[in-house]
């Protein structure tokens, strides 16, 4: 990748546009960037990384970070274009943040959103590829090799960033090798097997659950067969081999003992079976004699109680033999009452029917009230047409009626239409001024939704700054005790190691044996062996006070990584938050706020006010051509009001004469139709009457020839004769009762073997009944013990086979269990196996880590004058620390390895450039060999001597060998002397702007 022209508008201290050309810069092949603090030395660099990523490096980005510059004119806008070599196309790549521009029309500002171009340079021009931020990030990265995070660490190589990393512990080298290298995949591979141990294991404890559950139900189902206390089973853990030898014996065991039970209850269900039997027999012979002796005595009881029924029999039968002569004359004595009650009714209706007739008719007959009838029928058909008449004339009145309501109502509306027609251009004008004032009120709430959002965000950074400054302060103070009890921690151990040493000749005559030689002077003879003074301090005393120390030493160490930690948490807060105030930043928030939920209220009836509008708009239209119609309606209601008053006084000429003094036709109606019915209901009532008086007669008749043909005297002997239907039937049951009890008697005095049980004596049937319950009792008793023991039986052999199913489809599992366990703790760094306790993914940064040293170390040679090399180390760290991303440098003045951390200030700088180069070296290989011509060095420089500033400018004028440009940022005036092309941030009151600086020449 080689850059070739940077040009950046209204971007971070650069209001105008300034260009700067890589090409001439990367000609010499080292070139400076320098300038005064903040001038915008580091936002060229940001510029760079914002064209190809369309974001700034680290803290940088922070929300609420505007990149646009405060000092550009409001309708400049920012933008950032780069154009560059990449895989061998020339590309050129444009970009514009999310702005505030002023509106077109009227006044305030609107929001752009954020744009992007992509174009390539062809044989016939730039030819444009893609306007997609996706796209565009996704074509850039694939041909770089690299994310954001490792460009920023390759290309814009960050001192400071590895001179931390030189003296970081293992854990936070681990993190930023790990962002650069991606070994994500290898932490995946160890979250994957820990998952997968987690999940064998939890089945192998399902399993063993499972196993023990039906275990449990074997215990249940054995009962008091077998001593659950002595059950030998193991600890439930998983992989437990004496688990399932267990079951299968305690099985074996109840299965056994149940089967001995079941034997014996079957040789007592036997006993008992024949028992019940004899006891049975006895029982049923004693109830079969008692039944035949009860028998015997019922028959004689009721044979006496027949013969003393015989005179009620004779009567009984008398009744029945009267009644059933007397149902022959009932039809007639029935149809004679009815004929009777019918005359009855017939007479009295004639009576009523006759007092509402008037005098003349009072005495008529039959055929004169017909013909009454008939001519008040003609007079009442001759009023239909009449009827027909008055009906029209009602109709004509409440049409007369209508056309006055709706005229009524049409003159209200007309003056209401008439004055809110006089109304209507103040509506509109209220109106129009709602919808305005609604649309200000929109606008207000976008202004104040863009200024909202970064307020928060920097409240936020504002109150972590607070919170992370809070937490300096308590690890400051901790870090102090720490220090002063590692001091003591570390003067006890060595009192008590200086004691030891005093003592140690005790210590070493404690070891000697009778005719062993001496390790100290090789004597087999001990003659006067040392012994221990008082207060002597052995290996142990030593050992735990040394152990005192080291932990002393790794909480202090602990203490200082998390009050460094907090220290560069609050600087991140503290940049993000500015200069003021949480309380400042909370009353701007909070009045942002209320002006933001202000104005959105108010804007909130935009739409309402809008449909109102129309709604009046629509509302004056209907009522305008509705004034029109109303006029052309009123004179058609006049037109037909003139032709029904004319209808009307015709019909009511006519009405007149027909009504004959009755208030309407229907009054005069209804008189004729009660005349009518009066004099048809009269005749009626006659004719009924002598019809009944000649049904009566002709019933009395057949009366009495009935009662004569059935032998009775008179009509009222028949009638006593006669009796109801229930009777007759009861009558004649008793009568059957008594011949059914005779029949049955006579058969029972035929039986023999009631007579002959009579003449024994009286039977038991309660006893015997007894002995036999008790009998059967024993019997179920003893089933049930048979019924149980084969249950328990069949049970113990179902859960045995069970147990055993479930033991056989546990093995699988616990093989599987084990092979998993064995890998995840492998990779996850705690297994025995694993001797430096090295996870995958430290494993793999490790060989990484190797690498880069080894890359680092041919430029750290040349820069310290063969005097430092680094290298890698996978000792495991103090206590129980892990091993693998150690990094050491050797010495070849004194021979000794020793940490980075002991490295002076200029020492630091050259270590860390290598190690900032070998890492770009190495990553770069990692990417696919991708090509890296432009490279950009931040600081650092200022802290070597002349010599050593020579041997790194030796070096990285060294990487022209490989075609590389470099760029220095540095504040150091010595560079300025001794590197030609340079590149000046001159700051400016209205911002700042960019100077090109060669041997030759100097261009604005």
């Amino acid at each position: 990748m080689r850059l070739h022209r940077l040009a950046v508008t209204a971007f971070g201290p650069f209001a105008e546009p300034q260009e700067i050309d890589f090409d001439a810069l990367s000609g010499a092949g080292i070139f400076l960037l320098h300038g005064p603090t903040g001038a915008g030395k580091t936002s060229v660099l940001d510029a760079v990384c914002y064209a190809l990523y369309g974001s700034v490096p680290g803290p940088r980005q922070a929300p609420g970070t505007s990149l646009r510059s405060d000092h550009a004119s409001a309708g400049t806008p920012t933008e950032v274009t780069l154009e560059l070599t990449a895989g061998g196309r020339r590309l050129e790549i444009t970009r514009r943040p999310e702005q505030e521009r002023p509106k077109k029309r009227g006044t305030g500002t609107t929001k752009d959103k954020a744009q992007s171009w992509l174009r390539e340079h062809t044989g016939e021009g730039w030819q444009a590829l893609s306007r997609s931020h996706q796209e565009i990030g996704e074509e850039i990265e694939q041909l770089l090799g690299m994310s954001r995070e490792q460009f920023c660490q390759v290309v814009l190589l960050p001192q400071g960033e590895f001179a931390r990393f030189l003296r970081a512990d293992e854990a936070a080298r681990g993190r930023l090798l790990g962002r650069l290298f991606d070994t994500r995949r290898f932490a995946a591979v160890e979250a994957l097997l820990g998952e997968r141990r987690r999940a064998a294991e939890a089945k192998v404890r399902a399993g063993d659950e499972k196993v023990l559950h039906t275990a449990q139900r074997l215990a249940q189902a054995a009962g008091d067969s077998a001593d659950l206390r002595a059950w030998p089973l193991p600890a439930h853990q998983p992989g437990d081999p004496g688990l399932a030898e267990a079951i299968r014996a305690w099985a074996a065991v109840a299965r056994c003992a149940a089967r001995e039970r079941y034997e014996v209850a079957e040789y007592a269900l036997a006993a008992v079976e024949s028992r019940h039997a004899a006891a049975r027999r006895a029982a049923e012979d004693e109830c079969e004699l008692d039944r035949l002796q009860r028998r015997h005595a019922e028959t004689a009881r009721r044979a006496a109680l027949l013969a003393e029924a015989g005179p009620e029999r004779e009567r009984v039968r008398g009744l029945l033999d009267r009644a059933r002569r007397g149902a022959l004359v009932a039809p007639a004595l029935e149809l004679r009452g009815a004929a009777f009650a019918a005359h009855l009714a017939a007479a009295h209706a004639e009576s009523a029917a006759r007092a509402e007739l008037p005098p003349p008719l009072k005495e008529a007959g039959a055929e004169q009230l017909a013909d009454v009838e008939q001519r008040l029928r003609e007079d009442l058909g001759a009023l239909g047409a009449a009827q027909r008449a008055e009906q029209r004339s009602a109709e004509i009145g409440r049409e007369r009626a209508d056309l006055e309501r709706e005229a009524r109502a049409a003159e209200e509306q007309l003056q209401e239409s008439a004055e809110w027609l006089e109304r209507w251009e103040g509506t509109r004008a209220a109106l129009q001024q709602r919808v305005e004032a609604a649309q200000q009120a929109a606008t207000e709430a976008e202004h104040f939704a863009g200024r909202l959002e970064p307020a928060r965000m920097q409240l936020n950074a504002a109150r972590r700054r607070d919170e992370f400054a809070a937490a300096e302060e308590r690890a400051a103070g901790e870090l102090l005790a720490l220090r002063e009890d590692a001091a003591a921690a570390r003067e006890r151990w060595l009192k008590l190691k200086e004691a030891r040493l005093r003592g140690i000749a005790a210590e070493l005559a404690e070891a000697l044996v009778a005719g062993e030689a001496c390790t100290v002077c090789g004597s087999a003879e001990h003659p006067a062996p040392a012994r221990p003074a008082p207060g002597h301090v052995d290996r142990a005393a030593e050992a735990a006070a040394h152990a005192r120390f080291e932990r002393a030493e790794q909480d202090r160490a602990a203490v200082e990584r998390r009050l460094a930690a907090a220290r560069e948490a609050r600087a991140e807060a503290a940049a993000a938050a500015g200069d003021a105030t949480t309380g400042e930043l909370l009353a701007l928030t909070s009045e942002l706020s209320a002006g933001h939920a202000a104005a959105h209220a108010a804007a909130a009836g935009l739409h309402a006010a809008r449909e109102q509008l129309a709604r009046a708009e629509r509302e004056h239209a209907a009522r305008s051509a509705d004034r029109q119609g109303a006029e052309t309606r009123a004179a058609a209601r006049a037109s037909r009001r003139e032709a029904l008053d004319r209808e009307q006084a015709s019909l009511e000429a006519e009405l007149v004469l027909l009504r004959d003094g009755a208030p309407t036709v229907a009054a005069r109606a209804r008189t004729l139709e009660d005349r009518v019915r009066m004099v048809s209901a009269a005749a009626a009532s006659l004719r009924r009457a002598e019809a009944t008086a000649a049904r009566l007669k002709e019933a009395d008749d057949q009366l009495a020839d009935a009662a004569f043909k059935a032998g009775f005297d008179t009509i009222e002997a028949a009638a006593d004769a006669v009796l109801p239907e229930y009777e007759r039937t009861a009558l004649q049951h008793r009568l059957d009762a008594w011949q059914a009890e005779e029949a049955l008697l006579a058969d029972r005095r035929g039986e023999t073997g009631a007579a002959a049980a009579a003449a024994l004596p009286p039977a038991a049937p309660e006893a015997a009944e007894a002995y036999a319950a008790e009998a059967a009792a024993k019997l179920r008793t003893a089933a049930s013990s048979v019924d149980a023991a084969r249950v328990r039986c069949e049970e113990l052999d179902r859960l045995s086979l069970q147990a055993e199913r479930e033991l056989r489809a546990l093995g699988p599992l616990r093989e599987e269990y084990e092979r998993v366990a064995r890998l995840a703790g492998l990779t996850a760094g705690t297994s025995a196996d694993n001797e430096r306790r090295m996870r995958l993914e430290a494993y793999v940064l490790a060989a990484r880590l190797e690498q880069v040293a080894a890359a680092a170390t041919v430029r750290l040679l040349r820069m310290s004058g063969g005097r430092y090399t680094l290298v890698h180390s996978d000792a495991r760290a103090g206590g129980r620390g892990r091993s693998g991303l150690g990094l050491h440098v050797v010495d070849a003045w004194t021979g000794s390895e020793r940490d980075t951390a002991t490295l002076s200030g200029g020492e630091t700088f050259f270590a860390s450039l290598a190690l900032a180069l070998g890492l770009a070296d190495v990553v770069t290989d990692e990417a696919g060999g991708m090509r890296l011509d432009t490279l950009f060095i931040d600081e650092g420089f200022g802290s070597l001597d002349d010599q050593a500033l020579d041997e790194v400018l030796d070096v990285l004028d060294s990487l022209r060998e490989r075609d590389r440009s470099v760029g220095i940022v540095s504040h150091v005036a010595d560079l300025r002397t001794r590197v030609q092309a340079q590149l000046e941030i001159v700051k400016q009151r209205g911002g700042s702007v960019v100077r090109h600086r060669t041997a030759a020449a100097l261009t604005d």
